[in-house]
């Protein structure tokens, strides 16, 4: 398998209760897959692990082959995160996506623009993050993520906060980058439709559990659940 992340005995405490207990987990490269679940399953803190922001009470994380940890900063610049309500500062959506780069000490201006176009907000550089619709501010925030090109990206029930309308436009453009630049995918929902029509393979979360499946057989038991 050529796995991009690869976890072993992975688990999450706070104080005596049990977040996460995962044995082992792989993610191949240029996947895209879903973390399902219930609100309180583990999503979103398995994500934040694999993301490197927070460790696990114990377990070993390899990306790319190479054990990592919070301290891996060169790892971490090869991932993207999209959180659920995805902070934005109020100055133009320009501003916004080059602070990624200017982070990173990157000076490519005509990166943004191109990122732009690409999440369908040509012409937006200009435009006050407030002044904005939900899709199109979750949408700047995947481009800030994008602009320096991750080699997997994180997102955290990435429609969550959106119209039905955005919902699609949002799960076209998932789908966008992972064949247009091969990125790693991995996001949370808890919607089994979502995960039917953007996910290559599923990762079942039940208390903390972690479970392959596939996603007609997901979308299969919720429909005569």
């Amino acid at each position: 398998m050529n796995s991009v992340i690869k976890v072993e005995n992975l688990t999450k405490y706070y104080g005596d209760r049990s977040v996460l207990d995962i044995a082992n987990l792989e993610f191949e490269k240029g996947k895209i897959y879903c973390l399902f679940g219930p609100n309180g399953a583990g999503k979103t803190t398995l994500l934040d692990i694999l993301d490197l922001l927070w460790p696990p009470t114990s377990g070993r994380i390899f990306f790319c082959g190479q054990e990592v940890n919070t301290s891996s900063l060169e790892a971490r610049r090869r991932m993207g995160y999209v959180a659920q309500d995805p902070f934005l500062f109020d100055k133009t959506v320009f501003e916004n996506v080059f602070l990624s780069l200017k982070m990173r000490s990157i000076k490519k201006k005509g990166k943004v623009k191109q990122i732009l176009e690409e999440v369908g907000l040509a012409g937006f550089e200009n435009r006050r993050v407030k002044d904005l619709s939900g899709g199109e501010a979750q949408r700047v925030a995947i481009a800030r993520a994008l602009v320096y090109e991750p080699e997997v990206l994180f997102l955290d029930e990435p429609t969550a906060n959106v119209d039905r309308k955005n919902v699609l436009t949002i799960e076209e453009l998932i789908k966008k980058i992972n064949k247009i630049h091969q990125t790693t995918i991995i996001f949370t929902t808890h919607n089994p439709y979502q995960s039917y029509r953007l996910t290559q393979e599923i990762i079942l979360l039940i208390n903390g559990q972690a479970t392959k499946s596939s996603p007609e057989n997901l979308f299969m038991e919720s429909c005569f659940s």
